[in-house]
């Protein structure tokens, strides 16, 4: 089936909404309809030929009082599911009565083997039962789903009885998971679903997939492998990459089976998944979607895979899942925390605002070590990932972790406006824990911002698009590891920083002569500070705190209630003893690869300008983050003096000409 044909079927089901729903429904929740009704649809058109065998099936097993009937009735289906129920879909369109037809379809979806009641209940599809039957429309929309002007079946339609010419083209499991796609695409766009909840443009899909297969693709063997998400949505990256490495295996003679796994939080899409698992006719991987959140309620914590693609929710807040662990305080989860080869003990909690670098984690905390290609990441993610954090930061230290331990082989930058609902720029992060040995130590950036093709209509906030070209040509570039204007090498240590905190010694001038606030010494005090301060002798120096506070003999507690009234800053009095004054306090971030490191950077950069000043190598913390703008900015460049003069020139010449022009035609 072409794309004109997928795009008919589209547009048919879109339509029936239109037809159908207008009415009843806002259009908000058209799809809370037609996207169930539409898998329905299919699975009825799936289980059409194999009907009879399956009751006939159910007759004997009720007959032999079996009650667990599943397995052998989808045997006898021929599929990874069945219905039970004595109904086609078809059948219920005779139905006159309402309250008939309710029932019917009511026992129809009763029919359904457990996989597909989950899906149906995640649509809470059964809620828009009664809706439907009150304003007499389920009967119609039945009517649209089985019309003969369109094929949802895997089978051909043909004009007549002699089947030599087709109607309507079969749809096969991959054509019908591609008109699902759409229809969900469709609805996100019109509901204007937020940035971490769209459907990931396939052009991005396809180049992540090549990202994390085609390095590897020549080491394959005959073997099973397995691809997992964590935030998989309604699925497509799980199917793109099964369908890639089947290509690139069968291109190279070899024969591998391909595992999916995901997770989905959201009810709806990880029933969109399921049933789309389901229609691109693999039943058996459907079982491996998990429900939940992956960060709170990991629904493959003891597995780990082989290939990782995700495209998890930024800049949206987990505070859900931090408080089903605990608090973030509290979270002691070992994805999420974990220990540097030198021993060091790094919390890689970010901010509950936005939770992002936990999808990585998680995916990270999956890889395979024990295997020749051990496992491949691709993630996309907005800027946050990169660089928002300081140093010591859950975010900061969570890029160390992947940097320090060597995970990260590249990071590419996207276009603007790629995806359907968020126009912010995106990267792609691609990890890999069994590096080959060019990449060992190193990172590399690919700026591929201006790599794109304009669409000739906007598909939401999406204005451009990944050609097959232009995806063949970032991959060129990140296998061959080129040094260009687009894509640049670097050691690992680049992006890496110390924040070391400057401190310069406290200066107090004394003013003895100055009163005590009353209360702020009790009488006992008071009596012992006057005694003192009588006491001094004129040699006792006032732009020396330390030698001051010696000379009084007094307690220290006293010195300190009095300090604040009877001294000031002063830049030229001795520095007193041990303590740093908090208001010239300052940090520097030191790149990693400053010559001479700390010390050095300190005694070139700081120094000159204040010669007291010293590091408290206490408060040192290390920080990662990767800035594109610093590694690929072009600054415009200036337009010469010369050509803005010969420009207001010319202005004030043709000023002039249509001056003359306009005084003669007055006659003036």
């Amino acid at each position: 089936m072409d794309a004109q044909s997928h795009n008919a079927i589209v547009n048919f089901i879109w339509n029936i909404a239109d037809d159908c729903l207008r009415d009843v429904y806002v259009r908000g929740k058209y799809r809370d309809v037609i996207l169930p009704m539409t898998v329905i649809r299919r699975l009825d058109a799936m289980l059409e030929s194999t009907k009879p065998a399956v009751l006939d099936m159910k007759k004997k097993l009720d007959a032999a009082g079996v009650t667990n009937q599943w397995a052998a009735l989808c045997n006898e289906a021929k599929q990874a599911f069945c219905n039970s129920s004595p109904f086609l879909l078809k059948d219920l369109t005779s139905r006159a009565k309402r309250q008939t037809l309710k029932t019917d379809f009511e026992a129809y979806l009763d029919g359904f083997s457990p996989n597909v009641q989950e899906i149906l209940d995640k649509f809470k599809f059964r809620n828009q039962i009664a809706t439907m039957v009150d304003a007499d429309i389920l009967s119609s929309v039945i009517e649209k789903f089985v019309s003969q002007d369109i094929n949802l079946s895997p089978y051909p339609i043909y004009k007549d009885d002699t089947k030599r010419e087709i109607r309507l083209p079969a749809l096969d499991n991959h054509g019908m998971g591609t008109v699902f796609e759409e229809l969900v695409r469709r609805f996100n766009e019109a509901n204007n679903e937020e940035a971490g909840e769209h459907w990931t443009p396939r052009d991005v899909v396809d180049l992540m997939a090549d990202l994390v297969v085609l390095p590897i693709a020549d080491k394959l063997m005959d073997a099973t492998y397995s691809c997992y998400d964590g935030a998989c949505g309604t699925g497509g990256m799980l199917t793109v990459a099964q369908d890639r490495l089947l290509q690139l295996a069968q291109q190279r003679g070899k024969k591998v089976s391909i595992h999916l796994f995901g997770q989905e939080l959201q009810p709806e899409t990880y029933a969109i998944c399921k049933a789309d698992m389901l229609l691109k006719g693999n039943g058996d991987q459907a079982e491996h979607i998990a429900y939940g959140s992956s960060l709170s309620a990991d629904g493959h914590a003891t597995r780990q895979f082989d290939f990782m693609l995700a495209n998890p929710p930024y800049g949206k807040s987990w505070k859900t899942d931090a408080d089903k662990m605990g608090g973030k305080k509290e979270i002691l989860d070992t994805r999420f925390n974990a220990y540097l080869k030198d021993g060091t003990e790094l919390s890689m909690i970010p901010r509950v605002s936005d939770g992002q670098l936990l999808f990585l984690l998680n995916n990270v905390a999956k890889m395979k070590k024990d295997t020749p290609l051990g496992s491949r990441i691709a993630e996309v993610h907005n800027g946050s990932s990169i660089f928002t954090g300081d140093a010591g930061s859950g975010e900061s230290n969570a890029r160390r972790y992947l940097i320090e331990s060597d995970l990260v082989e590249a990071i590419i930058a996207l276009p603007e406006n790629m995806f359907y609902n968020t126009g912010i720029g995106t990267y792609i992060w691609v990890l890999s824990n069994k590096k080959e040995e060019r990449r060992k130590g190193k990172i590399q950036l690919i700026d591929a911002t201006a790599m794109k093709l304009p669409l000739r209509k906007n598909m939401g906030k999406k204005n451009c698009e990944f050609t097959l070209d232009i995806r063949n040509e970032i991959v060129r570039i990140f296998m061959n590891m080129e040094q260009s204007e687009v894509s640049r090498i670097f050691d690992n240590n680049e992006f890496g920083y110390w924040t070391v905190t400057v401190e310069r010694p406290l200066r107090l001038r004394v003013f003895p002569e100055r009163k005590i606030p009353q209360g702020a010494l009790n009488a006992k005090e008071m009596e012992s500070y006057l005694s003192a301060i009588k006491s001094l002798t004129d040699d006792v120096p006032l732009d020396d705190w330390t030698a001051f506070a010696t000379a009084t003999k007094l307690k220290g507690a006293i010195l300190k209630k009095v300090r604040p009234f009877i001294t000031e800053r002063d830049s030229s009095a001795k520095a007193v003893d041990g303590e740093a004054d908090v208001d010239l306090r300052d940090t520097e971030n030191i790149p990693f690869t400053y010559q001479g490191g700390i010390d050095e950077f300190i005694r070139q950069e700081v120094k000159p300008y204040a010669p007291d000043a010293y590091v408290d190598y206490n408060q040192t913390k290390i920080g990662y983050e990767i800035s594109f703008t610093k590694y690929f900015y072009k600054p415009v460049e200036l337009r010469s003096m010369q050509d803005i003069v010969a420009d207001l020139q010319l202005l004030e010449n043709d000023t002039n000409g249509m001056l003359k022009a306009i005084l003669g035609g007055l006659n003036v």
